[in-house]
């Protein structure tokens, strides 16, 4: 497999000309050094996974910048946090930008040395596997808004998808696009390496099996409330500790959170947040199916849904160098819920996903529970439909492929 073009790769090279250092984050195997040395080919490279290089750059950061000259790429800094001041020291030396592009896969850590060393001279992006859009080659890059300019020009670049549950089986991680590569054994391998390599190097786990189970558990919940004492009770261990290492799961970008959307024209509104992983393969393999048909037949067909479609969304966002915290759903004490509501401009989208291939009006029931807001536009329901159409007035149906 050659390499994939990245959407990122856009708001990358906008931030390297405003910035003088850009940091890429991301879960471990999801492209970050591919994508900048494909990107960035006039930049040196140096990794610290290399132990020679990581025992400089923890020993004599200055020695460390002597060796390797700017324009640089550092990946897997977040092993090295001594570097940090260094980094400020040898960039404000001068006025030029994209001086150095960083890469790290514990944002958990990395943060705080960024915030307090590098404050308003960085950008930071956060790359996650591969979208719909990366893998069918479709040149779009608008984040997803189901408005009538957004969906004109959406609709001139569709690309069918074929097989979706095979889709959301294999997952989106690009070692799974090759056709050779073994399902079980790859995420098999993920997981392990994960724990061990980033898990370990944050927190004291002492049994890596209840780590494990932890992370089952949270699988099966995926498109759900997420209940912490429900996952302790589960498990076997305190609610702190399921705050803590779900907090390491979202801050590695394994997993991450809608939160409820709220206002003061709504009343008895859930403040409980859903929980969703960015990738679906990895979901299925923590809760152990072994194939599509199982997935697509299983009782979380629903949610497995769901959670493909918020993270391709989700993507969309984080691809074109924005946030998703303009990302919400909705659900009230008279269980009427609203899969996401998309805020915008002053404005809000009420967004349903049915893994339906046939919609109909009935899908759109709940959107009146926030008819009262007056930012409220009309309804979209995406789903496996195979065209752009009107349910009503004020209610459309998006193929999943407008994402």
């Amino acid at each position: 497999m050659g390499y994939i073009q990245r959407h990122i790769a856009r708001p990358l090279h906008q931030m390297l000309s405003q910035f003088k250092v850009v940091l890429v984050t991301g879960p471990r195997q999801v492209g970050k050094s591919t994508l900048l040395k494909n990107e960035l080919a006039g930049y040196e490279y140096v990794t610290l996974d290399d132990m020679t290089e990581l025992e400089l750059a923890r020993t004599s950061p200055s020695v460390f910048f002597k060796n390797h000259k700017l324009p640089l790429i550092v990946d897997e800094v977040q092993y090295a946090p001594e570097l940090f001041r260094q980094i400020k020291f040898v960039i404000d030396k001068s006025d030029e930008k994209g001086q150095i592009c960083l890469t790290g896969s514990q944002t958990y850590a990395l943060m705080q040395n960024v915030s307090e060393s590098l404050a308003g001279r960085i950008g930071i992006l956060e790359l996650e596997g591969f979208s719909a859009r990366e893998t069918g080659g479709v040149d779009f890059y608008k984040p997803f808004l189901p408005d009538s300019e957004y969906t004109g020009e959406r609709g001139g670049k569709i690309v069918p998808y074929d097989g979706i549950w095979t889709r959301i089986f294999t997952g989106s991680m690009p070692e799974m696009q090759n056709e050779g590569m073994n399902w079980e054994f790859f995420y098999r391998s993920y997981i392990k390496s994960y724990i061990e390599r980033d898990v370990r190097s944050l927190m004291n786990v002492k049994d890596e099996s209840v780590f494990y189970k932890f992370m089952v558990a949270l699988a099966a919940r995926t498109g759900c409330l997420f209940n912490a004492a429900d996952v302790a009770n589960t498990i076997g261990v305190s609610l702190k500790t399921v705050q803590s290492w779900v907090s390491i799961l979202e801050a590695s970008g394994i997993v991450f959170f809608l939160r409820p959307y709220e206002n003061n024209l709504l009343k008895r509104v859930v403040k409980t947040p859903k929980l969703y992983f960015y990738d679906t393969g990895l979901v299925c393999n923590l809760v152990g199916w072994d194939n599509p048909k199982v997935a697509q037949n299983g009782a979380m067909a629903g949610e497995l849904f769901e959670t493909f479609v918020v993270s391709e969304i989700a993507k969309s966002y984080l691809n074109a160098g924005s946030d998703t915290h303009t990302l919400f759903f909705y659900r009230d004490s008279n269980q009427k819920e609203i899969d996401l509501l998309i805020s915008k401009g002053g404005l809000l989208y009420p967004v349903e996903i049915k893994k339906s291939a046939q919609p109909s009006v009935s899908m759109a029931k709940n959107f009146p529970a926030i008819r009262q807001l007056d930012s409220l536009q009309g309804g979209t329901i995406l789903c496996q439909c195979e065209r752009q159409l009107f349910l009503s007035d004020s209610v459309q149906c998006l193929p999943l492929e407008y994402v």
